[in-house]
């Protein structure tokens, strides 16, 4: 039984650092259009594009000439 409260206690810490290991961050394009994604996002890529998952699950890749500004979310 102790071992089991243990491993339960463990899983929950576990899971509760996880859950703060996420960064939300607003990604705005020269156009306006404004993309939330669940963590920051890759730099660009060795072709000159972002690459995120917005809070959909949506992969989004753009060209970094597009990107104005990625901020985190407050």
């Amino acid at each position: 039984m102790n071992i089991r409260i243990q491993g339960l206690s463990f899983a929950a810490v576990a899971l509760l650092a996880l859950s703060g290991c996420s960064t939300p961050t607003v990604v705005t394009l020269q156009n306006g259009t404004q993309y939330v994604t669940k963590d920051m996002p890759d730099t660009h890529t060795k072709d000159g594009f972002f690459e995120f998952e917005d809070i959909s699950g949506t992969v989004i890749r753009v060209r970094a000439d597009e990107v104005a500004t990625i901020r985190k979310e407050k």
